[in-house]
């Protein structure tokens, strides 16, 4: 295949070449600041991502029916722009909720601000991936800049010893993917994914484009965290800083969705009757898994991993159908888990403080006396998370759960309400120190966070609310996206 350099293919990336530029940009200025100027950094970080989300917003109205540039290579279309506006803001927010956590630790080097924009550039790529090559380039570059943020705390042996996991788990899942990739384009003889699905009916040996395809979800059931690929998991969220676990946790697995959905139906739709029982078995592991062992946890970051990987679970449901109804369920499900996640990992991070993460259960003793404001966003998230109604997460549930059941995976869907039932139990815990447990006598009392702070702690709790009353049009968007 000839590639020929089309000018008008950088409008289409004009978003990420301007990140990119931004984090060149914010490198250079870093280098001539004092560690005591870091607020500039910050704040130069937080506009270079205000400034990418205007310029996808903008890219929008012109994409309905989506373009691709770079001879298919890179695709922007509705799809890509809703997961890109929500990788980009729960970046902000991991940013505003890292500052203070990471100064107090002396970790707020401009190294942690590049690493985190680095990151951002890999999982936009991802997202807008239209050839395993742009796929793998995408992954690569937000998985090498994962594995730095979570050593970023060079003092600390638990973070080592997790990022250490990260890296040799991670390397193995990336060599599953590329070994899978590399089978389909040896079968196929192509790397484009609209090529792939063209052609998957016409390959004469289709048993090597199946094992191709086992080894395309292991290696993705990896970056998402589905049981049974779930091992580094709690570890990393358990010994990452939890400035980094915030981010981690949320745009990561935005950005995961979509190379799910890129690689699957994307390029290997057409053998979605092999895929399908390969997701409903990975969804039924990680409901299990996560559930029932988040239930023996003590430490809170480590039952918000397994937790996680629960709600990857509930994600996959809309996944088995193979259906644009069933993924953007999946999409609205995936965007839920990551606004509530991000608020309850920010909310430990604001608690916590040089010489006291407030990473267990029972630090949250007393809470509601201590502050009452930070219990009830803490309380919100939980049931949120819980799916209870009328939240964010009762909504993202429910339509997944329908999507299940509309696609003949009754069966399916009682499973994931059991241990949704199941889950109840350790959000409720949460909740309970918070409001009926008596804080230690020597508990710490919450720190004055800075105005911006509060405000987006705060906005991010209501928002919750708010999406949960008034889900419609972000439901809607979800369904324009996939041409619901």
């Amino acid at each position: 295949m000839t590639i020929q350099f089309n000018p008008a293919d950088l409008l289409a990336i004009l978003p990420e070449l301007v990140l990119l530029g931004a984090t060149c940009a914010i490198l250079l200025i870093d280098l001539f600041l004092k560690p005591s100027q870091r607020d500039i950094t910050h704040w130069l970080s937080i506009a270079a991502i205000a400034v990418t989300s205007f310029l996808v917003w903008r890219g929008a109205p012109e994409v309905a029916q989506g373009v691709s540039a770079f001879n298919g290579m890179f695709k922007h279309d509705g799809i890509s722009v809703v997961l890109k506006q929500f990788v980009l803001l729960t970046t902000g927010l991991s940013l505003f909720y890292a500052r203070n956590y990471m100064r107090e630790r002396s970790l707020l080097f401009g190294e942690f601000y590049l690493l985190i924009l680095f990151a951002t550039i890999g999982m936009m790529l991802l997202v807008s991936a239209g050839s395993l090559v742009t796929a793998y380039l995408g992954l690569e570059l937000l998985a090498l800049s994962s594995y730095a943020l979570v050593a970023l705390n060079r003092q600390s042996a638990i973070s080592a010893e997790a990022a250490i996991k990260y890296f040799v788990l991670g390397a193995l899942a990336s060599g599953l993917l590329l070994y899978g990739m590399s089978m389909i384009y040896g079968t196929t003889g192509t790397l484009d994914l609209a090529a792939i699905s063209a052609q998957v009916n016409q390959v004469e040996h289709r048993g090597w484009l199946a094992i191709g395809l086992v080894f395309i979800v292991s290696g993705v059931a990896f970056k998402l965290g589905a049981a049974p690929f779930h091992m580094w998991l709690p570890d990393v969220y358990h010994g990452a800083p939890t400035a980094i676990a915030v981010f981690i946790g949320s745009a990561a697995k935005v950005a995961a969705f979509g190379l799910l959905y890129r690689l699957l139906e994307g390029g290997l739709g057409p053998m979605s009757e092999h895929w399908t029982p390969m997701l409903a078995l990975l969804s039924v592991l990680s409901l299990a898994v996560g559930n029932l062992f988040a239930i023996a946890q003590s430490n809170l970051k480590r039952m918000l991993a397994y937790s996680t990987i629960s709600h990857i679970g509930f994600m996959l449901l809309g996944f088995v159908g193979g259906s644009p109804a069933g993924y953007s369920a999946a999409m609205f499900y995936i965007i839920s888990y990551t606004m509530t996640a991000t608020v309850a990992f920010g909310i430990i991070a604001l608690l916590a403080r040089a010489g006291f993460e407030c990473e267990e259960i029972d630090d949250f003793k007393g809470l509601n006396q201590r502050s009452p404001w930070y219990a009830a966003i803490m309380g919100i998230s939980m049931f949120s998370l819980a799916g209870v109604p009328p939240l964010f997460g009762f909504f993202a549930k429910l339509l997944v759960l329908k999507s299940a059941i509309d696609a003949g995976f009754l069966w399916l869907a009682i499973v994931a309400i059991i241990f949704a039932i199941i889950g109840i139990y350790y959000y409720l815990r949460v909740v309970k120190v918070m409001y009926f447990d008596a804080a230690a006598d020597d508990a710490a009392v919450p720190l004055p966070a800075d105005l911006p702070l509060r405000w987006v702690i705060s906005l991010n709790g209501l928002a919750l609310v708010v999406l949960g009353l008034a889900w419609g049009p972000l439901f809607d968007w979800c369904n324009r996206a996939f041409g619901v």
